[in-house]
């Protein structure tokens, strides 16, 4: 008897193989090969096309999308009561998709060319005040080496207002204590070189002759901040460390690493850094990102006027 199992799996391969499904693959290579986004960015996309890919499947066999199953399924998204931030990064993710399909001849005309994202508020991003960054920083025991490393990257964080994944892959030929810079690769492999303090240099100095060769036990590692382990400190473990530093200092809510980032930028412009400047060092590719920082200082102005103004 014809064995026929390899033939029904192959069948069956087919079968899943839908051209939604092989459009997205390819996409998602283009994206890492070509595209050049970084990790959590591919991350991103891959997640919300899955979610995508399954609606879709469901409703018309992984066909590629028109504009009408588009519209349907972002309704289901709202049905789901996500923000309007999340549907927006799933829009987002579809429309670079149809593009790339157009682009490469699969599909006719774009889907997305009619659809509307739903209006995102601006938010005033949450920072901290200056006792606060004093007491958080000083928070770490440097007595420990893991502590000296953890006070060195929250320097860093404050100095420079990086990503907390540009921190985490910094290495340790990207330290210039010399000139006082930094050279950290952002989204898209994008490289930018910024400017470091000596008060946070000096730190970091201490922590790479005192903490991080204790950590490594005779390992080597490009990392400039490394784990006990001898490998290369995680988002996981860094975030850990920051809530842990957080309630030695007293700050117990929505305290992230993209608070410390936040905080940079707020205390540069109230220092007077004009927005340019603020642009580059934040690696923002589109200054109405940096704006936003903006209305953290209006407000500011606006408490201190209704608390200081003897007719406010």
């Amino acid at each position: 008897m014809k064995d026929t199992r390899h033939t029904s799996a192959t069948s069956d391969s087919r079968k899943t193989d839908s051209p939604l499904s092989g459009g997205i693959r390819a996409f998602l290579a283009w994206c890492r090969m070509e595209k050049g986004l970084s990790r959590n960015s591919l991350e991103a996309y891959t997640a919300d096309l899955t979610a995508f890919l399954a609606y879709a499947e469901a409703e018309t066999g992984g066909e590629f999308p028109d504009a009408e199953l588009l519209l349907r399924y972002v309704n289901s998204l709202y049905q789901k009561d996500l923000s309007s931030r999340t549907i927006a990064r799933h829009l987002s993710a579809l429309r670079s998709l149809c593009h790339f399909l157009l682009t490469e001849g699969r599909i006719a005309a774009d889907p997305t060319e009619h659809l509307s994202s739903p209006k995102q508020w601006s938010t005033i991003p949450k920072f901290l005040n200056r006792e606060q960054i004093e007491k958080l920083i000083a928070a770490p025991d440097v007595a420990k080496p893991s502590g000296l490393r953890d006070r060195a990257m929250l320097e860093i964080l404050y100095a420079t207002g990086i990503r907390v994944s540009e921190l985490i892959e910094l290495r340790v030929s990207g330290l210039d204590p010399g000139l006082g810079l930094i050279r950290v690769t952002g989204k898209g492999n994008k490289q930018r070189i910024i400017p470091v303090h000596a008060e946070a240099l000096a730190l970091v100095d201490q922590y790479v002759r005192q903490g991080r060769p204790v950590l490594l036990k005779g390992k080597t590692s490009a990392h400039l901040f490394v784990t006990a382990r001898g490998g290369g400190m995680t988002r996981q473990a860094f975030w850990a460390s920051i809530k842990l530093n957080g309630r030695k200092a007293g700050i117990f809510h929505n305290l992230s690493p993209h608070v410390l980032r936040h905080t940079f930028a707020t205390h540069l412009l109230e220092g007077g850094a004009d927005l340019r400047s603020l642009q580059t060092m934040l690696g923002h590719a589109d200054l109405s990102t940096t704006e936003i920082y903006t209305h953290v200082v209006r407000t500011r102005l606006r408490e201190t006027v209704d608390r200081h103004h003897p007719r406010a």
